[in-house]
């Protein structure tokens, strides 16, 4: 078979004001009914969501690429690109068979000869991809419709794997995008999901385009349900205008220049609220977590004495009233290394980050663990509604906590860039960092980037805990759940001892909708099953 070709707010005042303001945009068109325009949660600065755990381009990743298998709402995998699967050999070979009449944005069938480097360049950057690669010899092309796994032994967790839901989710791209190096960026959008990316349109920092691709075909049975079932587009068009001023993006919403505003924070929310034209609901059902990232490849933060001198200081309480306001139903503290809701949530370890916080405590364990005024880089966004604020009040802490702190506050799509770079400080590299995750993404071990101790293998800061791996492969052979949550204790305990991060509280992620919007589907900011009307 021959290779394809290489393709040739703050008060009700200042929103009133900001609408007098609104880009060109905000023109009413005849065919507005047809087209979705929204304000997304940050700007969209990479085109790869295997490269990145950014939110943003994992949200994009929806939009553009599909996967095999989707995950409906109770955590189930289903078909998506896949027709179904057999297995043979006690579970050891497992042949996936695609779906027929799939197409890439670029008119080329997809193909087995794409989804086997994707699976490949995915299982490289992904934490429950790279544990599927241990257990897998090969990855086989049958024919251009079947591929097939050859594991060295049954794997369970395949379908769960194949339809992890956020960071990153095994995307499908096409044969020459898909060998591209793992560690480099994807520069191209060209995926089979109901969305075209309008590369023509693009202006990062203004305004993303993304058209319904004609040719998708959604699978024909089944209701949507997160990433599973029919993914029905019903409008023509989408629209990300990325408006950083949340008045501005508020006025709009209220009069009905954009449907949707992905992340207004907690002052624009009471203003929204007063509007009957405006819904505010939690965008996932589960909370999201805050954490507080070290870098253990280089000083100070190479230290374990040193990170866990921050313990006494940090107030989940504070990290999270300044993320989401202080309504307590919108966030919960006592938070550990898990979702909290979900089975393996727990309390193991957590004594350091209970009772009286104090910085006088912190900084006599500082001075006990040898810091002597090395300069640590603080580096945090300032365009991104939660990490923005965790970073504000990380900024301030390490201040009168004495560290020699340089803080070095950018947009986010540079602080994703930066947050790459395995150099010392004195040549650019960074200490710590504030950011947060999905639900999804801590809901247990299988997928949670950063409670991973592989070292240089490790998301962004690298840790080095073998015995944190250990307890993780112990997982995956965990008989029941009542195993898998005594092993999920240990590992809090571990990673609590080892910090190789600190949780900072979780909370609820509202969204703002226009009230003629009806079908969004729940986790998510995605763009199937909603409607207007």
């Amino acid at each position: 078979m021959q290779r394809r070709d290489v393709f040739k707010l703050g008060a009700a005042a200042g929103a009133a004001a900001a609408a007098s303001t609104l880009p060109s945009f905000a023109i009413a068109q005849p065919a507005q009914n047809r087209v979705l325009k929204m304000v997304p949660q940050a700007n969209l600065t990479s085109l790869d969501p295997i490269w990145t755990t950014a939110n943003i381009t994992r949200n994009f990743g929806h939009m553009v690429f599909d996967s095999l298998y989707g995950m409906d709402a109770q955590f189930r995998p289903q078909p998506q690109m896949a027709a179904g699967h057999s297995s043979d050999d006690g579970g050891r070979s497992v042949t996936i068979t695609l779906r027929p009449g799939l197409k890439f944005h670029d008119g080329e069938p997809v193909r087995a000869q794409d989804v086997v480097p994707s699976l490949q360049r995915w299982m490289r950057r992904n934490p429950f991809g790279q544990k599927l690669a241990t257990v897998t010899d090969d990855i086989l092309v049958v024919d251009d419709m079947r591929i097939r796994f050859r594991l060295k032994k049954p794997f369970p967790l395949l379908f769960h794997a194949l339809a992890q839901v956020s960071n990153s989710p095994a995307f499908i791209m096409p044969e020459r995008l898909a060998k591209t190096d793992a560690f480099q960026q994807v520069r191209e959008a060209i995926g089979s999901g109901p969305f075209r990316f309008k590369a023509n349109e693009f202006n990062s920092g203004s305004l993303v385009v993304y058209e319904r691709f004609a040719d998708y075909v959604p699978v024909q049975s089944g209701t949507p349900s997160l990433t599973a079932g029919p993914k029905i587009a019903n409008f023509d068009r989408v629209e990300w205008h990325i408006i950083v001023d949340a008045a501005t993006a508020a006025a709009a919403l209220q009069t009905g220049e954009i449907d949707w505003y992905e992340q207004p924070p907690p002052e624009v929310q009471q203003l929204l609220r007063r509007n009957r034209q405006v819904v505010i609901e939690a965008i996932d059902p589960l909370p999201l977590t805050g954490i507080l990232r070290f870098n253990h490849a280089h000083a100070p933060f190479n230290n374990k004495a040193l990170r866990q001198a921050l313990l006494p200081a940090i107030s989940q309480q504070d990290f999270m009233q300044a993320s989401v306001g202080t309504d307590a139903s919108l966030f919960t503290t006592g938070v550990g290394m898990f979702t909290p809701g979900t089975p393996l949530a727990n309390d193991a370890g957590l004594a350091p980050l209970m009772g009286p916080r104090s910085i006088d405590r912190a900084r006599a364990l500082m001075r006990d663990a040898g810091y002597t005024n090395q300069t640590m880089r603080l580096i945090g966004p300032t365009d991104i509604l939660v990490p923005a604020a965790l970073t504000q009040v990380g900024a301030d802490l390490v201040r009168r906590l004495g560290f020699n702190a340089d803080i070095v506050l950018s947009d986010w799509g540079t602080t994703v860039q930066r947050r790459t770079s395995r150099e010392p400080v004195e040549r650019g590299g960074w200490s710590m960092l504030f950011t947060s995750f999905s639900s999804f993404d801590f809901a247990d071990p299988a997928a949670h980037f950063p409670l991973r101790g592989n070292g240089t293998n490790a998301w962004f800061g690298w840790p080095d805990i073998p015995r944190l791996e250990e307890l993780r492969d112990a997982w995956f052979d965990a008989p029941d759940l009542a195993a898998q949550q005594a092993i999920a204790r240990d590992m809090q305990t571990v990673a609590m001892d080892e910090l190789p991060y600190i949780p900072l509280g979780s909370y609820k992620s509202m969204t703002a909708l226009r009230a003629n919007l009806t079908g969004r589907v729940p986790g998510l900011a995605l763009y199937w099953g909603i409607r207007r009307g």
